[in-house]
C-alpha cells in the first residue's frame, strides 16, 4: 500500500498540487526489531481538549508491539505531521486518545488523501471524542462520543464484553465473554447498520446510565459496540473505545486486541469487515 500511495504523492508534488513534508511534521523516531519492518505505523495523540494521562502508557506500549512484532512506530503530537508525503510513509495512522479540533483544512485534506489512496486509520478510546465538525472523520471513526458513567454511579466499572467473531486479528485472542474494567463510552448513535461490530458491551453486567442528562442518560441498549471496523472511502478502519487507563495498556488481551486491530489497519492481514472482504 505505501508503495501505491508514494506514487500517488509524488505524482501529486511533482505537479504542485500538494506540498512536501517539512522539519516540523517529522514524527518522533519510533523502533522496531532488527531486519526490514513488515510496516509502518504513525501514533498521533495530539490532544484540544480533555487530556488523558494513560497516552504516555499507549505510546510505549503500541512502540512495544512494534519492537516485538516487527513493525516500526513513530509517534507525534504535531499536526504538522498530517502533510501528503509524510503520511505516505504510513501503512496506518492510530490516532490514540484524541481529543477535539486537532487538524486545520489542509491536514484534513491530507489525511483524506491518504486513507482515499488506500491507507489505514486504527482509533483507540478517546478518538472517537474529536473532530465532531469534521464530518468526514465522523465517518470514518464511525460514531461520536456522548458520554460515560460517572455523575449517578462510578466511572469505571467491570462488565463482560461479547466477542462477536473471532475470525478478525483483533479479536481471535480473545475470550467469547471478556470481563473487564473500563470507562464504558456511549455514543451519539449506533453504528451497528454502516459498520462490522466486532464487541458489544453487556449493559446487563454494569449501569450505563451517563453523565450528560441529570439522572443518567439512558445506555445505548442491547446492542451496545464497543469495537468495530470498516472499509472506508478507499482505506480500512478500525477502533475500539477501550483504553481509558494507563494501566489497562499492560492487559495482554486488550494489548492483543490493539495489536490485531492495528494489523488489520494496516493492511498486513485480513480485513473482513464489509464489502472489500
Amino acid at each position: 500500500m505505501k508503495l501505491v500511495v508514494r506514487l500517488m504523492v509524488a505524482v501529486m508534488v511533482a505537479a504542485g498540487l500538494v506540498g512536501s513534508a517539512g522539519p516540523a511534521a517529522v514524527a518522533s523516531s519510533g523502533s522496531a526489531s532488527s531486519g526490514h519492518p513488515r510496516f509502518s505505523a504513525l501514533v498521533f495523540s495530539a490532544t484540544a481538549a480533555f487530556r488523558h494521562d494513560s497516552i504516555p502508557a499507549g505510546v510505549a506500549a503500541i512502540r512495544q508491539l512494534g519492537a516485538r512484532n516487527h513493525f516500526k512506530v513513530d509517534a507525534t503530537e504535531d499536526a504538522a505531521a498530517f502533510t501528503d508525503a509524510n503520511l505516505a510513509r504510513y501503512d496506518v495512522v492510530v490516532w490514540l486518545s484524541t481529543t477535539g479540533d486537532v487538524l486545520n483544512d489542509a491536514q484534513q485534506g491530507a489525511f483524506e488523501r491518504y486513507i482515499r489512496a488506500g491507507g489505514g486509520y486504527a482509533g483507540i478510546h478517546a478518538a472517537s471524542d474529536t473532530e465532531y465538525d469534521w464530518a468526514w472523520y465522523g465517518g470514518l471513526v464511525g460514531a461520536y462520543f456522548r458520554d460515560h458513567p460517572g455523575a449517578v454511579n462510578p466511572q469505571f466499572q467491570e462488565a463482560t464484553v461479547k466477542v462477536l467473531t473471532r475470525d478478525t486479528a483483533a479479536t481471535r485472542p480473545l475470550p467469547r465473554r471478556w470481563v473487564r474494567e473500563e470507562e464504558w463510552y456511549n455514543f451519539r448513535t449506533n453504528p451497528r447498520h454502516t459498520v462490522r461490530v466486532l464487541a458489544e458491551v453487556d449493559e446487563r453486567t454494569y449501569d450505563p446510565r451517563g453523565y450528560s442528562v441529570p439522572g443518567g442518560s439512558p445506555g445505548m441498549g442491547v446492542h451496545h459496540p464497543v469495537s468495530w471496523c470498516q472499509p472506508y472511502d478507499g482505506g480500512r478502519a478500525f477502533y475500539t473505545a477501550m483504553g481509558h487507563k494507563a494501566e489497562y495498556f499492560s492487559d495482554r488481551l486488550l494489548l492483543a486486541h490493539l495489536l490485531g486491530g492495528i494489523r488489520m489497519a494496516a493492511g498486513v492481514t485480513r480485513f473482513p469487515c464489509g464489502r472489500e472482504d
